[in-house]
């Protein structure tokens, strides 16, 4: 069994985008611009915010935190978004979920411009993915397909499982682990809520993608020998032990999954790490105009 460090290859493609944005910056170029809006006061979302402005900082970026009263109308927010898309020195623009219920989430992100969606959520952006067409692909599944790479794990012809159907994760794993990439030629099966007999379906994986969000829901019964193990959920759980008061738990009961498995991903620096790197390539690619020109 083989943990895969997802800390350790963040912090080598944060070296290596760092080092790009500094030959721009050297040679007169763009200097990425990543904007983030945060709306209300959220515990989780003021952290990952934070992580976020603080990976800019350290890759060279330039990044804007627009803040909001969670009393702001849906019309006021997206009014707030156009203004980001109308900013031509403005790369990136990401919007920090959840959102006041008063607030349709599909809607704002349906005004981000489909150029500056670096959170890759956009349904264009989605729809030119699921074509194969150059796009802005969801930070996690993003990050995902890169330590598969790093690492070296075989996908073509493959069983992979997916659990979970979000549009976040679930949804575009599923797409991307069957498309004819180097990472990618699986046969794969999405599951969820409804699926029945949903141990014996992730016992057939070659490759167990979890993304339910349902902390250590994942057991041995539901892992054959020899699979490779990708938990991409990350729940807080209150922990009298812990100085925060709170412990951070995967969809995968570690300790009791990992002796099967040839490659898992521990929670934390398993695939949380991966999550904001990738929303800095986008963010990238962006300034750079690779994907939209």
């Amino acid at each position: 069994m083989q943990i895969i460090d997802g800390k350790a290859v963040a912090d080598e493609i944060k070296k290596e985008i760092a080092l790009e944005v500094a030959e721009i910056k050297a040679s007169g170029g763009k200097t990425p611009h990543l904007v983030a809006i945060l709306v209300g006061n959220n515990g989780a979302s003021e952290t990952y915010v934070a992580n976020k402005v603080k990976s800019c900082e350290e890759l060279g970026f330039n990044s804007t935190l627009l803040r909001f009263d969670p009393s702001i109308t849906e019309a006021e927010l997206l009014a707030e978004v156009q203004k980001v898309n109308d900013n031509e020195d403005m790369d990136g623009l990401i919007v920090q979920l959840p959102l006041p219920n008063h607030i349709n989430p599909d809607k704002v992100m349906e005004t981000i411009a489909p150029s500056k969606d670096v959170d890759g959520f956009h349904p264009i952006n989605i729809g030119r993915m699921a074509k194969g067409l150059p796009a802005y692909i969801s930070a996690t599944p993003q990050g995902v397909l890169d330590l598969l790479e790093y690492y070296n794990i075989e996908t073509s012809g493959k069983h992979c499982v997916v659990v979970g159907r979000s549009q976040i994760v679930g949804l575009p794993m599923s797409i991307l682990m069957q498309r004819n990439n180097k990472i990618g030629n699986c046969t794969v099966t999405l599951t969820h809520s409804k699926t029945k007999d949903l141990p014996a379906v992730c016992a057939s994986a070659d490759i167990l993608i979890a993304a339910l969000g349902r902390p250590e829901f994942i057991t041995a019964e539901y892992v054959k020998d020899g699979a490779v193990v990708i938990d991409v959920g990350l729940t807080r759980v209150e922990d009298a032990t812990k100085k925060s008061g709170f412990a951070l738990k995967g969809d995968v009961k570690f300790d009791e999954v990992a002796p099967k498995c040839s490659f898992i991903t521990p929670v934390p620096k398993g695939v949380g790490p991966m999550t904001i790197v990738s929303l800095m390539k986008n963010t990238l690619l962006s300034a750079k105009k690779v994907i939209y020109q």
